[in-house]
């Protein structure tokens, strides 16, 4: 009996690979960069197994070209804007996602950013290796107090509430905006406020919140002008949720002080893009679950789901479970 076709879109950790190659005839794409719409649709024909990156417009035409024997799409990231979950449930394809495993090390990295933006650490750094250091300086790269200061989380979920536990420990006021209160937000003494006044009262503000219709370009410039002049902007959620135009220009005349960026509009940002030529922001490629542990788990939990779905059990990690009440 022929092992199921599975098609991996880009290469993951081994500890994923080696356990798709176990059950399945696999076909990874060797390339650092996506691959081409029109190569993706040559080569996802017969597959009975995808696995996609947030990088892979997983919609209609895409599976369509795979075919009716499609069984499976499993997505190598949380979030799954990438995937067109109604033309998934129209051909009763389950969708997997890898939720949980990224919580803490993203977290860390929206701590980290919002650390080093508040410190100045990347101006800092240029200013010693470009010779401008002469002697210590009273009043140079004077920068922001986190001890002690009001945090406002926009979306308190996994991360969000991962963040607000580190915050809590430097004593941070925590306000959040969420659709409902967090069950354990009472353990940190954490607000649950409108949006208006999180923005108005936070001298950090870190997004969280998924990206869906009513989020994008949540933070424009009606927003970034509710916002203290002194605050500080962390995005690592997705990065159409900051309209970037409005961010540059909030940044340039100084209506916010900073802003820390772990995910762009567009993505990546081009090396011409007006954000660039700013030294009050930071600005990462998207490495918030970019540590050895958190990916080799991402990539495990990717291929479990894929496995499971070539098998017609149940995906142990589902978005679209309505697709098995069919």
């Amino acid at each position: 009996m022929s092992k199921p076709h599975v098609v991996v879109m880009r290469r993951i950790p081994e500890a994923g690979l080696s356990l798709l190659r176990a059950a399945a005839d696999v076909r990874v794409w060797p390339e650092e960069m996506p691959m081409p719409r029109a190569t993706a649709l040559s080569w996802v024909a017969g597959a009975d197994g995808l696995l996609t990156l947030l990088t892979d417009r997983v919609d209609g035409a895409l599976l369509e070209a795979a075919g009716p024997q499609l069984k499976v799409v499993s997505n190598f990231a949380v979030g799954y804007d990438n995937v067109d979950i109604a033309a998934c449930n129209r051909r009763s394809i389950p969708v997997g996602n890898t939720p949980g495993v990224l919580t803490e090390a993203t977290a860390d990295l929206a701590f980290a950013l919002l650390m080093a933006a508040a410190r100045r650490l990347l101006e800092a750094d240029r200013f010693v290796r470009t010779a401008q250091w002469h002697t210590w300086m009273p009043l140079g790269f004077l920068g922001a107090a986190v001890h002690g200061s009001s945090i406002g989380i926009i979306g308190m979920g996994r991360i969000g509430y991962a963040l607000a536990r580190r915050c809590a420990g430097f004593d941070c006021r925590i306000l959040y905006h969420n659709r409902h209160p967090h069950p354990q937000a009472d353990r940190l003494g954490a607000e649950l406020v409108s949006l208006d006044t999180l923005l108005a009262q936070s001298d950090f503000v870190s997004v969280h919140t998924p990206l869906v219709a009513e989020t994008e370009r949540l933070i424009d410039d009606t927003a970034l002008h509710k916002m203290k002049r002194t605050a500080i902007l962390v995005n690592t959620a997705r990065g159409k949720i900051v309209d970037s135009m409005a961010l540059y220009r909030a940044l340039r005349d100084s209506v916010i002080a900073y802003a820390a960026l772990d995910v762009t509009n567009p993505e990546p940002l081009p090396a011409d893009h007006p954000l660039l030529t700013l030294d009050n922001i930071i600005v990462t490629p998207h490495i918030g679950s970019a540590t050895v542990a958190t990916r080799d788990q991402m990539a495990r939990l990717a291929a479990e789901n894929l496995l499971a779905g070539l098998c017609g059990e149940r995906l142990p990690f589902c978005v679209n479970p309505e697709v098995y009440d069919v």
